[in-house]
């Protein structure tokens, strides 16, 4: 098992560098100040590091089947998920915005009590979208609307303090089985 996740990862690791070294332009312009926190009512959003794995592990854990009906299209998260893979994982997204090259972040409390959910911001060149943006909202707080409350916040936040043109939301705006078929 540790020799086929040590696969995965080294292939991802792979993937990515050859990814990133192909990009011809960078995915937010050089001099933009990356927003570092989102704050409403009812909770708060900012960079997901490794510090946040006891409570994203948790978060996750415990909203596997909402999370793979959210995201049919990756085969994240696997009920043997380990705390180690989610530290490995959180400190891959830690990386990448530190080299500004994909934004997550972590969704939270306002007390920082509790991780309610991530937001991804990531570059693409499907269509004609400058960022695909997925998130998500533990299964313990989808009856008290922090979902719609999520998305509505990040809409508003993207359209008014981000520098991208044209936005996805794959699995809310545009179908996966679309979004899957795009050039």
């Amino acid at each position: 098992m540790k020799k086929k996740y040590f696969l995965i990862s080294f292939s991802s690791i792979v993937l990515f560098s050859i990814t990133m070294c192909s990009q011809t332009k960078p995915f937010v312009p050089k001099d933009f100040k990356i927003p570092a926190t989102l704050e409403n009512q009812q909770l708060r959003i900012r960079m997901l590091t490794v510090n946040d794995v006891v409570k994203d592990y948790d978060a996750v854990m415990t909203s596997i089947d909402h999370l793979q009906k959210m995201f049919p299209v990756s085969n994240w998260p696997t009920k043997d998920l380990t705390f180690e893979q989610d530290l490995i994982d959180l400190g891959w997204h830690q990386k990448e915005f530190q080299m500004r090259s994909s934004f997550a972040y972590t969704v939270v409390s306002l007390d920082e009590s509790e991780v309610l959910g991530c937001l991804y911001i990531n570059p693409t060149t499907k269509g004609d979208y400058d960022a695909r943006i997925t998130m998500w909202i533990r299964t313990s707080m989808l009856d008290k609307g922090l979902d719609d409350i999520l998305f509505n916040s990040v809409k508003e936040w993207i359209e008014k303090d981000w520098p991208f043109k044209k936005v996805a939301y794959p699995g809310r705006e545009i179908a996966w089985e679309d979004w899957k078929s795009l050039n």
